[in-house]
């Protein structure tokens, strides 16, 4: 069904499609020139809608050598192959590759807008690739994919300031939990090195007495023990082969484990017998800690009060801590420790999958020190764990208004002028 001021345009029809080539690699005087010269690979690296260099550059003369050609500003450039579908708008003069395919875009068409257009109908493209090594769609058959477009420039326009606005504020919010995380990870080395004096403050050499110890200097309230000493108890999951059911208990396995929680809802169900036959040891209870030991290692993941009954698999260990010497949640906070994280990797044992012995594990060492400062840690990394996830459910929630964004506006179900007349009647 058509919709009023949208028309179906093949991608022929809204400028010319280029394709790209490669000079010969055994002539050096075709490399290292200044002519932006762009591969796939150049486009998977991006994390915004435009590019504005590649990794590299041709000279005037490798441009001749071959029949790539000069694309100008505001083009689109699609991965047609090793993947296909990777989009970018050049913010500069360039030609691609073989890869790649260019869009040099008639007057009456917005780049922005293309890009989102293309990018929301990208299956169609993708769908049409061929080849029996990877898929690849030729120019030919990327000329007759029809598309839906607006006809109305200045609306194409109004389109593409909404979403890269929303855009924007994805980057700077995955900027944002990018800088989170590594700052998260300096004061991690040290909490866990040097820890909080009585007035809130990371202690120092300067102020505060500290010792040697096999894993360095560490304050002299400290100890340094072995996960194996902090543990009431240490094993592995499922040792029956169970019947699955729709409805039951959670069996959790490794790719259900990690990142401080379990999915549930993922998770294989088993019977209640089956769960009655399993080791009563092995079965997780509020203050134990999960950590995947075979295939994906080192996925840490708490039990809380309110999680259901459940089982493990094998390929997930159980660590019950002994709460006169740790806190639950310090384990948690040790064992994704950078320094826990690559004990793990060191010692591992690869036969047909990595495998972490529990034994290894129960022997890797670390700083530990009083409860009433695990508290204290423990409430600094939390609270910085939580302005973290602040920042991940508002990026969530963008991604999702994006989409329904470009489902709306990129199908003509919503006019942008009726959107911008909501706005300024709500505001």
């Amino acid at each position: 069904m058509s919709v009023e001021g949208w028309k179906l345009r093949r991608l022929d029809e809204i400028g010319e499609i280029c394709s790209g080539s490669t000079p010969s690699t055994n002539n050096l005087s075709y490399w290292d020139g200044d002519i932006t010269w762009v591969t796939p690979n150049d486009l998977s690296k991006l994390n915004t809608p435009y590019l504005i260099t590649s990794s590299k550059k041709i000279t005037q003369q490798g441009l001749k050598s071959c029949s790539a050609q000069i694309v100008p500003i505001g083009s689109i450039i699609l991965s047609s192959r090793a993947p296909i579908g990777y989009l970018a708008i050049s913010l500069v003069d360039c030609c691609t590759n073989q890869g790649c395919k260019s869009f040099n875009l008639n007057p009456e068409y917005d780049s922005e807008f293309v890009y989102y257009n293309l990018k929301y109908n990208i299956n169609k493209i993708k769908n049409l690739g061929e080849g029996t090594t990877f898929a690849e769609i030729s120019k030919t058959a990327l000329s007759k994919i029809q598309i839906s477009f607006l006809e109305n420039k200045q609306e194409q326009t109004q389109i593409a300031t909404i979403l890269s606005t929303i855009d924007r504020a994805i980057e700077q919010t995955e900027a944002l939990i990018s800088k989170q995380q590594r700052i998260k990870t300096g004061l991690m080395q040290d909490l866990l090195t040097k820890g909080i004096d009585e007035n809130g403050n990371i202690r120092s050499e300067e102020t505060h007495d500290f010792k040697d110890s096999p894993l360095g200097r560490i304050p002299v309230e400290w100890e340094v023990k072995n996960i194996g000493e902090t543990l009431e108890d240490i094993t592995y999951g499922l040792t029956v082969r169970p019947k699955y059911v729709e409805e039951g208990i959670p069996l959790i396995s490794a790719k259900e484990c990690g990142n401080g929680s379990i999915d549930y809802e993922s998770c294989n169900k088993i019977m209640q017998q089956d769960f009655k036959r399993l080791r009563e040891r092995s079965l997780p209870k509020y203050g134990d800690v999960l950590i995947t030991k075979t295939g994906t290692l080192g996925r840490v993941a708490r039990i809380n009060q309110s999680d259901p009954y459940s089982a493990i698999t094998q390929n997930v260990a159980l660590l019950r801590p002994n709460i006169k010497i740790i806190r639950p949640e310090f384990l948690e906070i040790i064992l994704n420790s950078e320094k826990i994280q690559k004990d793990i990797k060191d010692g591992v044992t690869v036969l047909s999958i990595p495998d972490l012995q529990l034994g290894v594990l129960a022997k890797f060492e670390f700083p530990i020190p009083s409860l009433n400062e695990q508290d204290k840690l423990i409430r600094q990394i939390e609270k910085f764990d939580a302005d973290t996830l602040l920042n991940k459910k508002y990026l969530s929630k963008i991604k999702l208004l994006k989409t329904g964004l470009m489902q709306d506006l990129l199908t003509g179900k919503v006019r942008v002028t009726d959107l911008l007349n909501q706005n300024t009647a709500a505001n």
